[in-house]
């Protein structure tokens, strides 16, 4: 068994999990499982923005919301404590999950403790991996999530959220992100938190 061979297999394990989502949205006219669907859209813009990834963050990518409908928000305090310890707890479970899923395909478990780092995003800032994973979210925010962000939450909020995301990306990423084909009004609301 080659690796890309056991890459492939296990990226569809993930994909199968996440294709449990009860929760659908409506991609190219057509219903499909919202965790699969955001998955597909990591590892699309992960191949996009660093072609020769390695196995390690194509895992991290392709399972950073590996069953998350089973961890809702709304079971959480509506605070921002709440907020975070469900961030913190969404890691640990995203981990969790991600581990049975490579063990079932054989990986060691220094392989396991690496993509288990980045899921939750040990040294964003100093390792290039997990600034290269969170800026591949924050490119999918920006690309498939914010208009629907926008239409929930007033102009303010969204520009402060924006404001923050940034200040997460790396120069890569702000590059990339710069050349999104956003709405308009989303362009719009990103100049305005850039400026």
């Amino acid at each position: 068994m080659t690796d890309t061979t056991r890459l492939a297999r296990t990226l569809e394990a993930i994909d199968a999990a996440n294709a449990a989502d009860p929760h659908q949205e409506s991609f190219e006219g057509k219903s499909a499982p919202k965790e699969w669907l955001y998955g597909r859209r990591m590892s699309e813009t992960l191949a996009l923005l660093e072609p020769s990834a390695s196995e390690a963050l194509q895992l991290a990518v392709r399972s950073q919301h590996i069953r998350r409908w089973e961890v809702p928000r709304d079971s959480y305090p509506m605070d921002r404590p709440g907020y975070l310890r469900w961030r913190k707890d969404l890691q640990d479970f995203h981990s969790e999950q991600a581990t049975a899923i490579l063990e079932a395909e054989g990986y060691s478990a220094e392989e396991i403790g690496r993509v288990t780092d980045l899921l939750h995003k040990r040294k964003f800032k100093v390792d290039p991996e997990a600034q290269t994973l969170e800026d591949v979210a924050c490119l999918v925010f920006l690309r498939y999530y914010l208009d629907e962000f926008m239409r929930q939450h007033p102009e303010e909020k969204v520009v402060e959220i924006i404001a923050k995301t940034w200040k997460k990306m790396s120069e890569k990423g702000h590059q990339a992100a710069l050349k999104l084909p956003l709405s308009a009004e989303a362009g719009r609301v990103v100049q305005k938190a850039l400026a």
